[in-house]
């Protein structure tokens, strides 16, 4: 989990560096369309990363109330 959560803040922290150069400074507009592709699949990435997250914690809680129904039935 931890090899995605520094791809999550790598994708993350340049996010934000594309922003900020984008909001700072007068960018071309090739520049710009380049930006924004990397923006978008820094996104989808993000995206990704989050759902796989979201499916484990669900699997992890599914588990746990397995465990605590076989416990009440013991």
């Amino acid at each position: 989990m931890s090899e995605q959560n520094n791809r999550y803040q790598n994708a993350m922290n340049r996010l934000e560096e594309i922003l900020s150069k984008i909001d700072q400074s007068d960018v071309s507009v090739d520049e710009l369309a380049s930006q924004v592709e990397e923006a978008t699949k820094l996104l989808r990435e993000c995206k990704a990363i989050l759902s796989d997250t979201e499916k484990n914690v669900q699997k992890a809680l599914s588990d746990l109330n397995e465990e605590a129904e076989k416990d009440s039935e013991s």
